[in-house]
């Protein structure tokens, strides 16, 4: 199960890899080119993207906080790692 903005780990491949759901705590980023096909497998990827989506849009509205618009940065900054070679 997705568990929208719970953290920057959780990453959810639809039908492979032909998208992917990249959770992270102030965004959940989609990529990829997804066909909804009309057979069984369409209706399998439909599923786990209609769960993914139903997660983020519970998750934004039961915020009572939900800002206008969080800052354009990475969910997780970058940290310094010491050079093993000096």
């Amino acid at each position: 199960m997705f568990d929208a903005y719970a953290n920057d780990d959780d990453v959810l491949n639809v039908q492979g890899d032909a998208l992917t759901l990249t959770n992270g705590t102030t965004r959940v980023t989609l990529s990829g080119t997804l066909a909804l096909t009309r057979d069984k497998r369409g209706l399998a990827a439909a599923l786990a993207l209609k769960a993914a989506l139903d997660s983020v849009v519970a998750k934004l509205q039961a915020d009572p906080h939900l800002p206008a618009l969080v800052k354009e940065e990475p969910d997780a900054k970058p940290g310094v790692v010491d050079n093993p070679f000096n």
